[in-house]
């Protein structure tokens, strides 16, 4: 595979503005906004009226974050992370991005699928290849990358017991992280663990089960809720964000919060 985007230089990274790091990290102690960007797939994704109740966990995490840390969701249904570049959706966040701004990236579920070149990427080479091309270019913008492992499905064994579903995929991107001193956000064991303290019964209130559809993939209100706090606590304990940057980390969330708009974008 070729990635002829990623062209990140010294030069680059010399030319992120005065006050930043390379990884856009303010060394100035001066509160300004700072974007935080979804790079992802439906399980993140805005959804619509025609859509709900199902919810992507990124509608749900302004919730738990100030408003001068707004979130710019940009993650699409479908996306694997090859499909989400070659589509020049990676180019139009870069294109938005300031520095200090932080691009959060969580893909796996539709890189899974063999069947599909448009789609697939190999956990230990292509996978690791498109998600450092996420680091370096937003490194080159001034933005701070920020890993997140895919959001567990609700699957469970004959003893009830909650099971992981992602393959090498979720240890590739800590195994990457770790290389590339990226902060990365273990949502997949943190959401394995949830679905197993929820248990078979109790996790379908939080996935899209509806009277026609038992989807184990996709989340309603609550599940959406559940996983955003779970992304919230992450960026805190990870030093991402610091305390003051997030709220109502302990509080209950009115599924009315939600709201799905008319039309896609």
């Amino acid at each position: 595979m070729s990635l002829t985007r990623r062209q990140v230089t010294a030069a680059a990274l010399a030319a992120v503005p005065v006050g930043f790091s390379a990884t856009g990290t303010a060394q100035s102690a001066e509160r300004r906004t700072r974007t935080l960007y979804i790079a992802g797939d439906s399980t993140a994704a805005q959804k619509y009226a025609d859509a709900a109740p199902e919810t992507g966990w990124g509608m749900a995490l302004p919730f738990f974050l100030h408003k001068d840390r707004p979130v710019a969701n940009h993650a699409v249904n479908g996306r694997s992370s090859k499909s989400f570049v070659d589509e020049g959706r990676l180019d139009v966040i870069l294109g938005l991005t300031q520095p200090g701004d932080l691009l959060l990236v969580q893909f796996a579920h539709n890189d899974e699928k063999t069947t599909d070149p448009t789609r697939y990427t190999e956990p230990w080479t292509t996978y690791q290849d498109y998600l450092r091309l996420y680091i370096e270019s937003a490194r080159a913008h001034g933005a701070r990358p920020v890993l997140a492992t895919p959001v567990e499905r609700r699957r469970f064994d004959v003893g009830g017991n909650a099971v992981p579903s992602h393959g090498d995929y979720p240890a590739a991107m800590r195994a990457l992280a770790k290389t590339e001193r990226v902060a990365v956000l273990d949502v997949q064991a943190l959401s394995l663990a949830l679905w197993q303290e929820l248990g078979v019964e109790e996790t379908k209130r939080y996935f899209n089960w509806t009277g026609t559809e038992q989807d184990n993939t996709h989340f309603n209100p609550p599940g959406a809720i559940a996983v955003a706090r779970l992304v919230a606590r992450e960026l805190v304990r990870t030093r991402v964000l610091e305390p003051r940057d997030v709220r109502r980390l302990d509080e209950e969330i009115p599924e009315g919060w939600i709201s799905w708009p008319e039309g896609a974008a």
